[in-house]
């Protein structure tokens, strides 16, 4: 009989020969009840708590609980007849005590970066380890982030009566951003502090970013109270039981370079709200199986559509039409491109259409690709965005963010009389093509 938890270091030919079987970790409460019978045959008395500190700490190992807890008796020593206590098996971890856990928790949540510091402090002080404290603090995180979600349906006898109502009181008042957010910097703390040459430095520096951080606004938040009130286009829906928090969205839609600049939204009932509030095109019928190929984009579009992306991406990047007629494409190709292409892209063509075309390629220097006039496109869009106010105002509330990307939405289908004639005026360029909106990230 072999019993390994390196499973995938046993040889295959091994595994073949044997019948296999996965143990599952054990469950905190049946572990802290063997635990407490193995104490009882032993005579030794071990408090409640400290078997749930142990319980925990072997996180569903029976062999890691049974030697934690020959540690936890010979480190209580002659006094061990009397009983193991929590505060020898929290010093034998290294631990911090669960109540001074929460009240670090609390005080940074506040703000209160000088009693954070000082509780800190004084845990180290005690014996704590930086790393141990800022892991428990994201593991309270994860507790009260728990019992916000299901305030009723967590039950774990490794979890102690205190954690359990300060966490309902906890959760019931911090929004699920702050929580969200303070998890991803404990995260990354703990990697910090880790690494550091002093770790109890590198912890202090963790909870000051993380107490200035509890009370920053969202960024859907900072453009409400930038906005105008003419700017604010929809509010969020109020919250119901049981659902998530939603910010309020706010829709910009000043004229920049022929595209409308919208805040992000947050979920899909959002941007439905959003879509409801906006002008949308005609519809248009939907497409036949095999399009009509009338320009050399309809060519792009129908490369994609066979999902020969890399005769898309070639047409984009590496052609420049020089003229286009039924049958008849003449291209010239940029340095770079495959020798090939015409000759591959016509395979393509009557393969696609069922008829031949002629690909010629010309020492005419044709038109700009695709992809360029795409990036100028995307260049020029950017700078609109970016001469937006409010758009500056979020960036100087914000220093050092900046603009990843904005992306063209598809116009939706509206009936024509709900359009506002000023609106829809604006929205078209002269040659009556409609102008699709973009949303600023």
């Amino acid at each position: 009989m072999f019993a390994t938890t390196e499973i995938r270091k046993v040889p295959v030919t091994v595994l073949s020969r044997c019948q296999r079987f996965d143990l599952r970790r054990v469950e905190a409460g049946v572990l802290v009840q063997h635990l407490a019978t193995i104490a009882a045959k032993e005579g030794v008395a071990v408090e409640a708590d400290a078997l749930a500190l142990i319980a925990r700490a072997a996180d569903g190992s029976v062999r890691d609980a049974l030697s934690l807890l020959d540690q936890a008796m010979a480190h209580a020593g002659p006094a061990c007849a009397a009983g193991v206590r929590a505060a020898d098996v929290r010093q034998m971890l290294g631990l911090a005590d669960r109540a001074r856990v929460i009240d670090l928790f609390e005080a940074v949540m506040r703000g209160d970066v000088a009693n954070a510091l000082k509780e800190l402090r004084d845990q180290y002080d005690c014996g704590a380890d930086p790393v141990v404290v800022l892991a428990d603090l994201a593991e309270f995180t994860h507790l009260v982030t728990r019992l916000k979600i299901v305030p009723e349906g967590l039950v774990d006898p490794a979890i102690g009566e205190i954690e359990h109502t300060r966490g309902r009181t906890l959760a019931a008042a911090l929004p699920m951003r702050v929580l969200s957010r303070t998890w991803q910097m404990l995260l990354r703390g703990i990697a910090e502090v880790q690494t550091a040459g002093k770790p109890v430095a590198a912890a202090e520096m963790v909870l000051v970013r993380i107490a200035y951080a509890a009370d920053l606004p969202t960024p859907e938040e900072v453009i409400r109270s930038l906005g105008s009130p003419e700017r604010r286009a929809v509010e969020a829906p109020p919250a119901t039981a049981g659902t998530p928090e939603v910010a309020t969205p706010l829709a910009v839609a000043p004229r920049l370079n022929a595209a409308r600049v919208e805040a992000p939204r947050a979920t899909p009932a959002l941007a439905r709200a959003v879509a409801a509030s906006v002008p949308r095109a005609p519809s248009t019928p939907t497409a036949p199986s095999m399009p009509p190929i009338a320009r050399f984009e309809d060519v792009i579009a129908l490369a994609a559509a066979r999902r020969d992306l890399v005769m898309k991406t070639a047409l984009e990047r590496d052609v420049r039409l020089v003229r286009f007629e039924d049958g008849t494409l003449e291209i010239a190709l940029e340095t770079g491109a495959s020798k090939t292409l015409a000759n591959d892209l016509a395979c393509k063509l009557l393969e696609w259409t069922g008829r031949r075309w002629m690909v010629i390629v010309s020492a005419e220097s044709g038109a700009p690709t695709v992809r360029s006039r795409m990036e100028a496109d995307r260049r020029e869009l950017l700078r609109g965005v970016h001469a937006d106010p409010l758009v500056q105002a979020v960036l100087a509330r914000f220093p050092g963010a900046e603009i990843l990307d904005v992306r063209r939405r598809a116009p939706e289908p509206v009936d024509e009389g709900e359009l506002n004639p000023d609106v829809a005026e604006d929205d078209h360029d002269d040659d009556g093509a409609g102008t699709t909106d973009a949303s600023a990230l």
